[in-house]
Parts: structure tokens; C-alpha cells; sequence
């Protein structure tokens, strides 16, 4: 029988030998650890999340985390560290990535929202020139602006261990783009990106312009997140040209975007040709019904690899639902499909309906649930769809490991 590490003692002896007090929260939570039995054997992420939790908690601060290292430094059966939401700045970057350079074993960092910036930026990308175990990186909706995402794209250029980025609302610029697409023409381990909401002065797509480029040369990009890039037309045509000879992606994410029926056109032909794509993203665009019926044409004759699409909130009427509906019933497939925010007519909800009735489509790979008044049928709104657990997971149910959202249960995904 193997011995339990006993984590929350040598963070007590810690806390006393660098005269700061205990944090009760991350106390709980190495007490919590040393519950477990499989720790030592199997690996183990804590999580530290500050946000979420019925009982609000201290959140982790920068010197928290200095005592925290001190006791993960002798912890090598840890490979996992979750301190989304807390109270990290630049100091405690400086402390992490002292930590990234010494630890061999860390394999998923998620230090998303927290008050990281420019400086704290540099500090982590430059930890990840030589960190060789990291996999999975999370620094979503820290402020660390052009200039930080423009160190992570020089560390792109030499790192070959990190698979999977998350950049997302960090105020990232046209400059950090364009350096990171260029930086992916020539990196082969990243198989995820997120690149969600940057901050773009110009309207041109230039950025767009160059992502397509890089997408005609790189063969292990597997995930790919462009929401909120204000792409339009001109810019789903440089892509959809660029993913024909592409056959290694495959989740595209372009929601909250310019979209509009036109440029779905182009993705009707992409999905006629392409046979790697597996989920595609289109929420909160404007595709509409000419949109829908593009798309619905395209799955329903040609496609056979699309396995998720969501058309949330795209101002589709019955008319082009039901084309996708009907779609549905001739593509074994298309296992997932979400709807909410459009024009939920009788013929829609009498489609869906029967759909989810026939068992063609499954509850929990739709964001609809039929239900009757009066003998009429209507829909109800089930879940969030693709982005459920983007930003959140719920401490009362369980939500696989690593998961950022209900995509990685359909894509394959290194277990972090």
C-alpha cells in the first residue's frame, strides 16, 4: 500500500516557515487531496477555481501562490493546476513561470480571468521556451493586450510540447494574429487554439487573410476558435478556400461574427468538398433561411463527416429549420445540432419533435426539449450548446477533466 503525500501539512509547515497565513480555501483543498487515494498512481489537478462555489471563498492571491509552489515543487503526481478566477497580477506570473522552468511533471495550467498582464505575459511565454510537459494552457480574458500575445507567438516558434492555447478575450491585436498565424505555419505540435474576441482596428480582414494562408500549410491544428473576429463574407471565402485542402481541422468555431447567408454559401461548397470537418460554429451570425437551406442541401447529399452545428441565434425561420431537420433524417452523422434564439415555429417544433421522439436525436445533443400544451407541441431551451462549459464548470455535477466545453467530448483530445 503506497503513502498518502500528505499535502496539507507541508502546506501548513510552508505557510509557517514563509510567515504568511493560511488561505482556508486551498487548505480544503489539499485536505480534500489527500483523501484520495489514486493521487500518487494516477495524477491529479486541483482545483482552485475561485468562482462557482455556494459558500464564497479567499481567492488565491500572488502570495498564496508563492507558498502553494513551494509545496506542488515536491508534488510530482500533480499534474494539473486550476486557478481560474482569483486574484493573480504580474507577481504572481513571475512566480508561476519560475515554477513552469523547474517543474517537469505539470501538464495543464488554466489561469483564465485572473489580473495577469503585459509583463506576466512575457514571463509565462518565456517559462514555455524551455517547459517540455505543459500541454494545456488557459490564460482566457487576462488583460495582457498586443503585446503580451505577441510573446506567445514568438513562443510558438519554439516550443513543440504545448497542444493546446487558450488566448481568448485578452485584448489581443492584428499585429499578435498575424505573428501567430505565421508562427503555425511552422509549429506541428498545437492541435487548439482559441483566438476569441481580439481587438481589431481595421475592418479589411487582413487577419483573416492570414489565417486562411496558414491554414493551407499546417497539419496538426485540430481546433480553432474565430468568434468575434466581425468576419464577413470576403473573410468565411479566404477560409473555406484555404479548408479544401486542409485535412486536419476539425472544429471551426466562427460564431458572433458578420456572417451572412452569402458567406454560408461558400461553407455549403466547403461542406461538399471537405470530409474532416466535424463541428462548425456559426452561432449568433445572420445566416437566415437562404443560409440554412445552403446548409441543409449540403449535409443531406454530400457531407458525411459533420457531427455538430450550431445556428443558435441566426434569425432562421420555420422554413429553413425544418430543411435542416430534414437534413438530419437523411445524415446519419449529424449526431448534434443547435437551435435556440431563432423563430421557433409549429413546423419546427412539430420537426424537432418528432426527431427527438424517433430517437434520430438524442436530449443531450440538442439544446431543445418538445413539450405539450393543450395537445400543441412546443420547444423548450435544454442547454448552451457548444460553449457550455466554456467559461464555467458546475461543482454539482461531474464534467470530464480538461473539458472547456461540450466540443471535446466529440473531438478526441489529449487527457490533461
Amino acid at each position: 500500500m503506497s503513502v498518502l503525500p500528505d499535502l496539507h501539512l507541508h502546506y501548513v509547515q510552508a505557510c509557517q516557515n514563509l510567515s504568511q497565513p493560511e488561505n482556508p480555501f486551498i487548505a480544503r483543498v489539499l485536505q480534500e487531496a489527500d483523501k484520495n487515494e489514486e493521487i500518487s498512481t494516477k495524477g491529479f489537478t486541483l482545483k482552485l477555481a475561485g468562482n462557482n462555489h455556494l459558500v464564497p471563498v479567499p481567492r488565491v492571491t500572488d502570495d498564496d501562490l508563492g507558498v502553494l509552489v513551494s509545496v506542488l515543487g515536491q508534488a510530482a503526481f500533480v499534474t494539473g493546476l486550476d486557478l481560474a478566477y482569483n486574484l493573480l497580477t504580474d507577481a504572481g506570473a513571475k512566480t508561476m513561470a519560475t515554477f513552469l522552468q523547474e517543474n517537469s511533471t505539470l501538464r495543464y495550467l488554466n489561469l483564465m480571468f485572473n489580473d495577469i498582464g503585459t509583463s506576466g505575459a512575457e514571463l509565462i511565454a518565456e517559462a514555455l521556451h524551455s517547459n517540455q510537459s505543459l500541454v494545456h494552457l488557459r490564460m482566457t480574458g487576462n488583460k495582457i493586450g498586443n503585446q503580451g500575445g505577441m510573446f506567445f507567438a514568438s513562443m510558438l516558434k519554439i516550443n513543440s510540447t504545448l497542444e493546446k492555447l487558450d488566448l481568448g478575450d485578452c485584448d489581443v491585436g492584428l499585429q499578435c494574429l498575424v505573428a501567430i498565424a505565421i508562427a503555425l505555419t511552422q509549429n506541428k505540435s498545437l492541435k487548439a487554439i482559441n483566438l476569441n474576441r481580439p481587438l481589431l482596428s481595421s475592418r479589411q480582414e487582413e487577419t483573416t487573410v492570414h489565417i486562411a494562408r496558414m491554414l493551407r500549410s499546417n497539419s496538426s491544428l485540430v481546433e480553432l476558435h474565430l468568434g468575434k473576429h466581425e468576419m464577413k463574407n470576403f473573410g468565411v471565402e479566404r477560409l473555406c478556400e484555404a479548408l479544401y485542402k486542409n485535412s486536419s481541422l476539425r472544429y471551426l468555431d466562427l460564431s458572433c461574427n458578420n456572417i451572412i447567408c452569402d458567406g454560408v454559401k461558400f461553407l455549403g461548397e466547403l461542406l461538399k468538398r471537405n470530409q474532416t470537418l466535424e463541428i462548425l460554429d456559426l452561432n449568433a451570425n445572420r445566416i437566415e433561411d437562404v443560409g440554412a437551406i445552403y446548409l441543409s442541401e449540403a449535409l443531406s447529399k454530400w457531407n458525411r463527416s459533420l457531427q455538430a452545428l450550431s445556428i443558435v441565434s441566426n434569425n432562421i425561420t420555420g422554413k429553413g429549420l425544418v430543411a435542416l431537420a430534414q437534413a438530419i433524417q437523411s445524415n446519419v452523422k449529424l449526431s448534434h445540432i443547435y437551435i435556440w434564439g431563432n423563430k421557433l415555429d409549429r413546423s419546427t417544433c412539430m420537426a424537432f419533435s418528432e426527431l427527438i421522439g424517433m430517437g434520430r436525436l438524442q436530449l443531450g445533443c440538442t439544446d431543445v426539449a418538445p413539450y405539450e400544451v393543450d395537445g400543441e407541441v412546443f420547444l423548450a431551451e435544454l442547454s448552451h450548446g457548444l460553449g457550455r462549459h466554456c467559461y464555467w464548470a458546475p461543482r454539482c455535477t461531474a464534467v470530464a477533466p480538461g473539458a472547456a466545453n461540450a466540443s471535446l467530448e466529440i473531438v478526441t483530445a489529449s487527457e490533461y
